[in-house]
């Protein structure tokens, strides 16, 4: 029988140390040890295993802003991966309940057993404020027979992930194949870090995978004849990822490619747009997105510390807009917020309003290597780029996740438009 006890030992003091030098106390559970890395902090509230199992996280110390995590256990069908990324797991309550009927361990034992250091009793409300205010940054997780000065003197030795190629890291060693029941399209999947569950999401669109290397040529690919390429989601910068950019620009205009999250800033970077770390990035279950093809709003699962740069002209409309309200230019607060009256009549009777509701069509547009580009998609929080569609090449892509494990199902719709344009490009070619 797995283990079910809901308690934590009391007597394991541990410690989340954090570059500013901010300190948070707790009490230590998972695998002792210390841990260094950039301290993020996710907002959704289920699905933790495949939030610390997915690639993108690796290198990096998760903060659940959820108060209790591990209630409903771990099962095998849920990882996203083949190992723990995340460095390490700071909780307000940690749980090692294995009572749900899918449950096959509890939370914390499966964690020991993968050698994760977790920190629980944190006021994780203060720590993610902390996070918003100062940004994400450098951090030691530890609990154990650790010195505080030791601890602080080798976070300064921490490298930064601003620079950091992790996708070398993540990416599999070799190429392999999955064939499913139903696939009738063949998909090269250049690997930066993918999740299993984009992977199953292919197949239930009708597509066999080939997955690469994400050292993987243009040349490589194409000698597979594939009928579309997808670039995936994956840790780290995309600014030194030289070699992934000149493969994706080998490959627009002769093959259909759809990109996310990683994939989405290689695209961008491929058309000739640039990317930036931002403040604390976007990371949870719930994440509004303005579709401005549909004009709809989706609800999204996100996973990004980076963005592709919003063309001049919007970036300027957008400064533009948090000034009349009443916000100084350029400051990183999110746009829904910035139009706040300040009493309870004024915040009851003000209309909401935001420069996302009408965007000119101008100011979407991109003149690229490969013709025109245009944004489709961008974020309700902070009005970052969410979404890229080439305009005369078959080439598209979103900086969230659409297969959303964990999170909502508004975007699945994009696997079937990626099966569209492969359909479309085979008919021109016949």
């Amino acid at each position: 029988m797995p283990k079910s006890d809901n308690k934590l030992p009391e007597s394991t003091p541990a410690a989340v140390l954090l570059e500013d030098g901010t300190i948070y106390r707790g009490r230590g559970f998972g695998a002792p040890g210390a841990v260094f890395g950039e301290i993020v902090f996710n907002t959704a509230m289920t699905g933790y295993q495949e939030v610390l199992t997915d690639p993108s996280y690796h290198g990096q110390m998760v903060t659940f802003t959820y108060p209790l995590i591990g209630n409903y256990g771990v099962n095998r069908t849920a990882s996203e991966s083949g190992e723990v990324h995340s460095r390490a797991v700071i909780v307000r309550e940690a749980h090692n309940l294995a009572r749900n009927c899918s449950a096959e361990q509890g939370w914390t034992d499966w964690l020991a057993e993968q050698g994760v250091t977790g920190v629980a009793g944190i006021d994780t409300r203060a720590l993610t404020r902390r996070i918003r205010s100062r940004g994400a940054m450098r951090a030691s997780v530890y609990w154990g027979d650790f010195a505080e000065e030791e601890m602080a003197a080798r976070l300064k030795d921490t490298p930064s992930m601003a620079g950091l190629d992790l996708a070398g890291r993540v990416t599999c060693a070799e190429p392999y194949e999955i064939e499913f029941i139903n696939g009738k399209h063949r998909v090269a999947v250049i690997d930066y870090g993918i999740k299993r569950s984009i992977l199953k999401r292919l197949g239930a669109a009708g597509c066999n995978v080939m997955v690469l290397p994400a050292s993987a040529t243009a040349r490589d690919v194409l000698e597979l004849e594939p009928d579309g390429v997808f670039l995936s989601n994956g840790p780290g910068d995309p600014a030194p990822l030289d070699y992934a950019v000149e493969c994706v620009q080998g490959l627009l205009g002769k093959l259909p490619v759809f990109g996310i999250c990683l994939g989405h800033q290689i695209l961008g970077r491929a058309l000739g747009l640039k990317t930036y770390k931002l403040k604390f990035g976007h990371r949870g279950a719930n994440h509004p997105v303005k579709n401005l093809d549909l004009n709809r709003v989706e609800i999204t699962s996100q996973n990004h510390g980076f963005a592709v740069e919003l063309p001049e002209t919007l970036e300027s409309r957008l400064k533009s807009s948090r000034t009349a309200e009443g916000e100084p230019a350029g400051q990183a607060q999110p746009a829904a917020a910035t139009c706040q009256p300040t009493t309870a009549d004024q915040r009851a009777t003000a209309p909401a309003r935001t420069f996302f509701e009408a965007p000119p069509a101008e100011a979407l547009m991109l003149g690229t290597g490969y013709g025109q580009a245009r944004i489709s998609h961008l974020n309700l929080y902070d009005g970052t780029v969410e979404g890229i569609r080439c305009l005369d090449v078959q080439a598209f892509s979103v900086q969230y996740h659409p297969e959303a494990s964990p999170g909502p199902h508004d975007s699945r719709y994009l696997f079937e438009e990626f099966v569209n344009d492969m359909v479309v490009n085979k008919v021109k070619k016949s």
